[in-house]
C-alpha cells in the first residue's frame, strides 16, 4: 500500500515513523519546512516526497495539518485525489468534515474524518515517534453509508500504527466531548501557569503540578484555531467549571470544613463512577 502523509509535524512524522517500522507500506511525505523534508528522508521515515503527481498514486493520505491549512489544502488538491481515501487528523471535526466532504464530492475521493487521541506538549518532526501511538484510540467520524471495506481498511492500518482502539463518532458528539477532554484541560493549564507563584515554584513541586501545567507549553496558533472551531462546545465547559468552582471559592472565605468536605467527596465520587 503507499500512504501520503501532508505534514510531518508530531502527527504526522510519528505516522510515517510508525508505518515504516510496523509495516511494508511505501511512505511518501510532504512537509513546507524543506528541512524537515530532509531529515524524513535521511531518517528513513518516508520513502519519497508527495506531490501533485503522486497523490492521485496513492491509496491512503492522511493530512495532518492545523485546521485553516488543511481545508486550504483540501481545495487546492482535491482535484488530484480521486479515487484515493483522504482522512484529516485534525481536533475538531464539524466545520472540518462538512467542508472535505463536499470536496471529496466534487473531486471523487473518499473522505473520512479522523483524531489520533495521542500527542505531546513539543511539536515538530524531531519530536515524532514510532511508539506516539502506542495503546491510544483513533477516532473515525465516517459519513453514513461509508463503505464498510473503506472502515476496516482503514482500522487495520491503524491498529498496525500501534492504536490499541478504533472508535466511531459523529461529529457533532466528537467536538461535543472533545471540548471538556483536550480543550479545557488547555485552558486551564494556561490559565493556572498565570499565578505569581509559578515564578517561585523551585523545589516546592511534584506530580500534580507537573501533570497540570504541562500542557500549558503548546502552539498557541494552532489552539487558537482549535479553540475557536470549536468556540460553542469549550465556552460551555468553561462556563461550566466556572460554576462549579464558585461553591470551593465560597467554603473557603467561610471556613466551612463540612461543605468543602463534601464538595471533594463529590469529586472524588464522580470520578470513581467514571471508571478509567
Amino acid at each position: 500500500m503507499t500512504i501520503g502523509i501532508v505534514g510531518l509535524g508530531l502527527i504526522g512524522g510519528s505516522f510515517a515513523k510508525s508505518f515504516k517500522a510496523n509495516t511494508d507500506h511505501r511512505i511518501l511525505g510532504l512537509d513546507t519546512d524543506i528541512d524537515v523534508m530532509t531529515m524524513a528522508a535521511l531518517s528513513g521515515a518516508v520513502d519519497g516526497a508527495l506531490t501533485a503527481e503522486t497523490l492521485g498514486g496513492c491509496d491512503v493520505v492522511l493530512a495532518a495539518l492545523p485546521p485553516a491549512a488543511l481545508l486550504d489544502w483540501a481545495e487546492i488538491r482535491g482535484r488530484y485525489l480521486t479515487g484515493t481515501i483522504v482522512v484529516d487528523l485534525c481536533g475538531v471535526k464539524r466545520e472540518i468534515c462538512r467542508r472535505i466532504s463536499a470536496c471529496a464530492g466534487e473531486n471523487g475521493f473518499v473522505y473520512v474524518g479522523g483524531h489520533p487521541m495521542a500527542g505531546k506538549e513539543v511539536g515538530g518532526f524531531s519530536n515524532a515517534s514510532a511508539a506516539l501511538f502506542s495503546g491510544a484510540t483513533m477516532i473515525l467520524t465516517p459519513e453514513a453509508g461509508t463503505d464498510i471495506g473503506t472502515l476496516d481498511r482503514l482500522k487495520q492500518l491503524f491498529t498496525a500504527a500501534g492504536f490499541d482502539s478504533i472508535l466511531f463518532s459523529d461529529p457533532e458528539s466528537h467536538d461535543r466531548i472533545i471540548a471538556y477532554t483536550s480543550a479545557l484541560p488547555h485552558v486551564i493549564s494556561s490559565a493556572f501557569v498565570k499565578s505569581p507563584a509559578m515564578l517561585r515554584r523551585k523545589g516546592f513541586t511534584a506530580g500534580s503540578f507537573r501533570d497540570i501545567t504541562r500542557v500549558a507549553q503548546l502552539d498557541e496558533n494552532l489552539w487558537t484555531e482549535l479553540f475557536l472551531m470549536n468556540s460553542d462546545n469549550l465556552a460551555d465547559e468553561l462556563a461550566l467549571l466556572i460554576e462549579n468552582l464558585t461553591p470551593y471559592l465560597d467554603a473557603l472565605r467561610r471556613g466551612d470544613a463540612e461543605k468543602l468536605r463534601g464538595l471533594l467527596r463529590e469529586g472524588r465520587e464522580c470520578r470513581a463512577a467514571a471508571g478509567g
